[in-house]
């Protein structure tokens, strides 16, 4: 601190000069003559301020000790004392400064303490106001389930006002039925509960005996018989269809074809041999066959023209195609890819020894999975008070009730299905867009021969992406498809050993079986050529 500075803090305006004259004392050659002047008025009452500092300010006033000093001039003793009383004046005097601005400090905060509450409370305002957002986001969510809820009642509203129409028809024709009986002239008159019951009696459809060779007309369509990254360029694939042998390869073009999988020459299974440079070569005598089925090479021998029987063939979203029947179509399909937000996780093709319908009815009947698949997917499922298969008329998709399921058939022979899942065990709302994850589904049974099926099987999700590239996946997903299917497969064969005994495995239907029966009324009008 500066002398002018010092004299400023201590008030005591203080002269140091070199003195003229000598000290008259011995020993003293020269020195500094102080002037002081002590000044009153300085007022404290600021250390009186209680803070959490109190052991820094509680310093003594040294202006009570300030020495007192005879004459105008003072000796060196006497100037080192007012020095040292100097030095505790500054120290007392620069604390008593600094509480004085802790103190306005203090003030300053008392003071703008209300604007910072006003500000806080602007954020607590905005944090709020994003909270009511977020009510309000959910209760338009609610809102939405509450429209779906009050769709679906509508639905079941006008399905139960279908079931009383058709009562009310059916009593209308049992009550007709009856008035001709009893006006009729004849003498010998059944009894009233013969007549009962003939008039409750339910119409089933009739699916018994050997399956019959299947019907020309259920070959005019385009049928996915494979999945394309299983077919390599150096792949021979071989398949049944429609109890004829064929084998799958890509030609020089990279094309997918389909030829029967018998050698000209002495019937020698194709599949068994190798593709060479985009044609199938029998591993008998090397003949070789392109994607027309037209021999192109006939080793060790003189050549002639041969050609085998070929179907038109074709590739589409990672599936393959062929039409096992007269006059091919364009071949424009449906796209069968899971809905936009889902990604493949799956695509497994098994060989089954059960006919396809009956495997189409299993997987177009939900209401037997919480007895059947106790061990896998309905693992504590509860058992439901009533099933319903929920569908505008003559459609062949809707939805289930209650589970959130929905579910298509898709002409000639796929079923897609997307299934709103939460916790093993546990159905999470009662339709698909009341749940936040979903599984995706697609079944294509082509028929191989009348006692075998060729499955296709794809699994999709919208969640969990990552699983795609964890290793060995595939073989964790095929063993669940495999448990599951087995599930079924041991009640789909017992029904084809009796439905070959003679049994109607469609004897008795009820409202759930609504979609399959709607799958096999189609099956017949192809085969009646009504479709």
């Amino acid at each position: 601190m500066t002398a002018i500075a010092t004299a400023a803090a201590l008030s005591l305006p203080i002269s140091l000069s070199r003195s003229s004259k000598l000290s008259t004392k011995k020993g003293v050659r020269g020195g500094f003559v102080v002037f002081a002047i002590a000044t009153s008025g300085e007022g404290g009452g600021l250390g009186d301020k209680k803070t959490s500092w109190n052991t820094l300010f509680d310093v003594e006033d040294p202006r009570s000790k300030f020495p007192q000093c005879k004459g105008k001039f003072l000796d060196v003793n006497q100037a080192f004392e007012v020095a040292r009383y100097d030095i505790q004046y500054c120290d007392w005097r620069a604390r008593q400064d600094l509480l004085t601005i802790m103190l306005l400090h203090e003030k300053v905060v008392d003071v703008l303490n209300p604007l910072a509450r006003d500000y806080k409370s602007i954020g607590t305002m905005k944090k709020d106001l994003a909270e009511l957002q977020e009510e309000l986001a959910e209760a338009h969510k609610q809102m939405h389930i509450s429209e779906e809820r009050v769709s679906a009642t509508l639905d079941k509203l006008a399905y139960m006002e279908t079931l009383v129409n058709d009562r009310l028809l059916q009593d209308r024709n049992s009550i007709t039925t009856t008035e001709s009986i009893n006006s009729s002239p004849s003498t010998s008159k059944p009894p009233p509960e013969t007549i009962e019951r003939k008039t409750t009696k339910r119409k089933g459809l009739n699916v018994s005996g050997p399956v019959p060779p299947y019907h020309p007309n259920l070959k005019n369509f385009w049928y996915p018989v494979a999945f394309s990254k299983d077919l390599k360029e150096d792949t021979l694939m071989p398949i049944d269809c429609f109890e004829e042998p064929w084998v799958l390869f890509r030609g020089k073009d990279g094309k997918p074809g389909c030829i029967k999988n018998t050698c000209a020459h002495r019937a020698c299974p194709l599949d068994l041999g190798t593709v060479n440079d985009g044609r199938v070569q029998c591993p008998y005598h090397g003949w070789e066959y392109s994607a027309d089925g037209k021999c192109e090479k006939m080793p060790s021998t003189k050549f002639v023209n041969v050609k085998i029987k070929s179907l038109e063939c074709f590739e589409k979203e990672g599936m393959i195609w062929i039409w096992p029947g007269d006059e091919p179509s364009e071949p424009t399909v449906p796209s069968l890819l899971p809905p936009q937000g889902f990604q493949i996780h799956a695509e497994i093709v098994m060989e089954l020894p059960v006919e396809h319908g009956l495997l189409l009815d299993n997987l177009l009947d939900l209401a037997h999975a919480p007895f059947t698949h106790t061990s896998t997917f309905a693992k504590g499922w509860s058992v439901p008070s009533l099933v319903k298969f929920l569908t505008p008329t003559s459609a062949m998709e809707g939805y289930w009730d209650p589970y959130p399921i929905d579910m298509e058939f898709r002409p000639p022979c796929m079923v897609l299905s997307t299934i709103g899942i939460s916790k093993p065990g546990k159905l999470e709302g009662q339709s698909t867009k009341q749940c936040s994850t979903h599984l995706h589904q697609l079944h294509v049974c082509l028929p191989s021969s009348r006692k075998k099926t060729r499955l296709l099987y794809r699994m999709s999700l919208d969640f969990a992406p990552i699983l795609q590239y964890v290793p060995f996946m595939h073989i964790l997903w095929r063993h669940f498809a495999d448990k599951v299917l087995n599930e079924d497969l041991r009640l789909v064969l017992g029904q084809q050993d009796r439905m070959i005994s003679g049994e109607n495995v469609w004897n008795m239907p009820v409202s759930y079986d609504k979609l399959g029966i709607r799958y096999r009324l189609w099956r017949k009008a192809v085969e009646d050529g009504d479709e």
